[in-house]
Parts: structure tokens; C-alpha cells; sequence
């Protein structure tokens, strides 16, 4: 009986390790999600959406950060959400970090000349909310994953 209590002690801790507490961080990463899929109903580039922009309609540069800012930021993040995974707060804050420096790059492409001289029509109101919200949502993934003890 008290082998059988030990090793559930030990699995629960086990268990314990593996996972991440959320807290009330959990909601605010819940609700910059969200904004993540507003932004791609909003204009990005060129006025196409963002949902646009993922499909390849705005450019290499923008499809990029539209890919990587709904893989890591919507698809990894509810995962992690879900699962309080530590290993997967990990990947969102890595791919965070990643996807910011994509939206940064995309906002910088839609403000320079192009190779006929021309300079972009600028960055839609879409992406630069999904930047911004990436940009927090790296953060606080990377405060979530830092957190285990």
C-alpha cells in the first residue's frame, strides 16, 4: 500500500514537471489569439487581407509572416494553451520571437522601393496588429516558459 502511494506521488510530480500554470496569462494569451485572427480579416498588404496575404496573394514576405504568425501564434499557442505543455510554451516563445522579426521584415517591405523604384503602398492596419500582437504574445510565452521552476 505505501509503495503503491509513493510511486502516484512520484508520477503526480512527474506529471507536474511537464506542465506549465498559466494563471491569468492564460486569458490574455487567449485574447491576443484571437486578435491574431482578426487581423487576418483586416488589410495587410497591397489591400489583401491577410487571409489573403497567407495564401501567397501579397508577396513572399508578407505570406511569410501571415504563415508564421498563425502556425506559431493561433495553431501552437491554442496547443499550448490545451495541453500546458512546457516543452510547447517553448516552441511558442522561440517561434514568437521568430515570427516578430517576419513581421517586422513584412512591414519593412510594404514601405520600400520595389525593383521598379516605386515605394510600397505602405502596411495595412491588419499587419501591423498582428505584428504587435506577436510581438506580446512572444513575450509572454517566453515569461510562461521561464516560469517553470
Amino acid at each position: 500500500m505505501d509503495r503503491e502511494l509513493s510511486e502516484e506521488i512520484d508520477e503526480a510530480g512527474r506529471r507536474a514537471a511537464r506542465t506549465v500554470e498559466l494563471g491569468r496569462r492564460g486569458f490574455t494569451i487567449s485574447v491576443l489569439i484571437f486578435v491574431l485572427l482578426v487581423a487576418l480579416l483586416l488589410p495587410w498588404a497591397e489591400g489583401h487581407a491577410g487571409w489573403q496575404a497567407l495564401a501567397g496573394a501579397a508577396g513572399g514576405i508578407p505570406q511569410l509572416f501571415a504563415a508564421t504568425s498563425t502556425g506559431i501564434g493561433v495553431l501552437a499557442g491554442a496547443v499550448a494553451l490545451v495541453s500546458r505543455r512546457w516543452w510547447v510554451a517553448w516552441c511558442c516563445a522561440a517561434g514568437g520571437w521568430f515570427a516578430s522579426v517576419d513581421g517586422l521584415l513584412a512591414i519593412w517591405s510594404q514601405q520600400s522601393a520595389h525593383a521598379s523604384g516605386a515605394t510600397g503602398g505602405g502596411p495595412g492596419l491588419g499587419m501591423i496588429i498582428a505584428w504587435i500582437a506577436t510581438l506580446v504574445l512572444a513575450t509572454l510565452w517566453m515569461r510562461t516558459a521561464f516560469s517553470r521552476r
